[in-house]
């Protein structure tokens, strides 16, 4: 058997849905596994042992437009898989799975995709499931039968390389990160919008206080269209930092983060690959829910203000961003020695997989 899997979209969603791809793995441990995915997600998951193969959809590529996903139809076309299993919700991915001549083709029944689909899976009602996006990408796989109900959610973990982790630590030194620093990775921005952004100002000052009263280095990432919040945080501070802000792949940002020791950021999918690589996270949430869509680690500290209107889930904010003007710095930088002290106690991680 030769099983196609769609990828959601999103980086943070990609990585939400890890324990069912891996259980996709379990269930059909004899299949070829391919899983198809934007080229970010499949840079961040090639290797791993989940798949046998990870298929590039080049949306802004050669698959763009309509002539572009005829293209890639056809490409899996040649293919000749058995089986789709849509983890993406869009009518596009039962289209592809359809013009690809894919004889099952199973996903939950939502944006008019019903008639393209061989097996409909109804979307799950409030309260049939837990809220944790993790947890409605794993329903599907149950209702389809592929699966027994998940029970507990793993903390989701993605495998770097030896060799992966040597590059990232030798690429961090040339920046000018120190070899035994307490290292500080911030992910300012969000791909979903400015709603889920804290202030680039407290940023700023929080960075500052990581320096200078922890002698921390502090490494910003982001992807290239994050630039502009970087250079502004970074302008603001009084101290040095180091900015691979747009300078890296998934697949070296996912080792980079392994070479650090706490995570600060938005809700975003940089979020969810430092859970994924080991790294204790601190996540400042406003708009979005933590329950829908905290990270898979036991290593979280949530930092929120709630406010009677979040979550809003808006790309931006109407009145006046309460639910994140209101986290000030302290509440961050508390929560950043708390994890620096219990990391103390903690046994020294190896240089191996994580």
């Amino acid at each position: 058997m030769k099983t196609l899997v769609r990828a959601p979209n999103w980086i943070g969603d990609a990585v939400m849905a890890l324990p069912t791809l891996e259980a996709i793995r379990r269930a059909r441990a004899k299949d070829e596994i391919c899983v198809l995915a934007r080229p970010a997600i499949t840079d961040l998951f090639a290797g791993q042992a989940f798949a046998d193969r990870f298929l590039p959809f080049d949306f802004l590529g050669r698959h763009r437009g309509w002539i572009g996903r005829e293209k890639l139809a056809a490409e899996l076309r040649k293919e000749r898989f058995d089986a789709a299993l849509l983890l993406q919700n869009a009518f596009e991915a039962a289209w592809l799975a359809w013009r690809a001549g894919i004889p099952e083709r199973i996903g939950y029944a939502r944006d008019a995709r019903g008639p393209l689909l061989t097996k409909t899976i109804q979307v799950p009602k409030a309260g049939e499931i837990p809220k944790h996006e993790s947890h409605y990408y794993l329903e599907l796989l149950r209702r389809a039968g592929w699966a027994d109900a998940p029970g507990e959610i793993p903390r989701v973990c993605l495998t770097i390389p030896d060799a992966a982790r040597s590059g990232a630590e030798s690429a961090l030194r040339r920046a000018g990160v120190r070899e035994n620093s307490w290292r500080c990775a911030i992910a300012a921005g969000a791909s979903y919008g400015a709603a889920k952004c804290w202030p680039p100002e407290r940023f700023a000052q929080l960075a500052d206080r990581l320096v200078s009263e922890c002698a921390a280095d502090v490494i910003f990432f982001g992807s290239s269209g994050e630039r502009e919040i970087s250079n502004r945080i970074r302008s603001k501070m009084n101290s040095p930092a180091i900015s691979m802000v747009g300078e890296t792949s998934m697949r070296d940002f996912a080792a980079l983060l392994a070479s650090c020791s706490l995570f600060i950021g938005n809700d975003s999918g940089a979020m969810h690959v430092a859970a994924a690589v080991g790294l204790p996270v601190i996540g400042i949430f406003g708009s979005t829910d933590p329950e829908g869509t905290a990270p898979l680690t036991e290593q979280f500290t949530l930092v929120r203000e709630p406010v009677s209107c979040s979550p809003c889930f808006l790309r931006r904010c109407p009145v006046d961003h309460r639910c994140m003007t209101r986290i000030n710095v302290d509440s961050v930088f508390e929560a950043a020695m708390q994890r620096r002290d219990s990391s103390k106690h903690l046994p020294i991680r190896s240089a191996g997989n994580v």
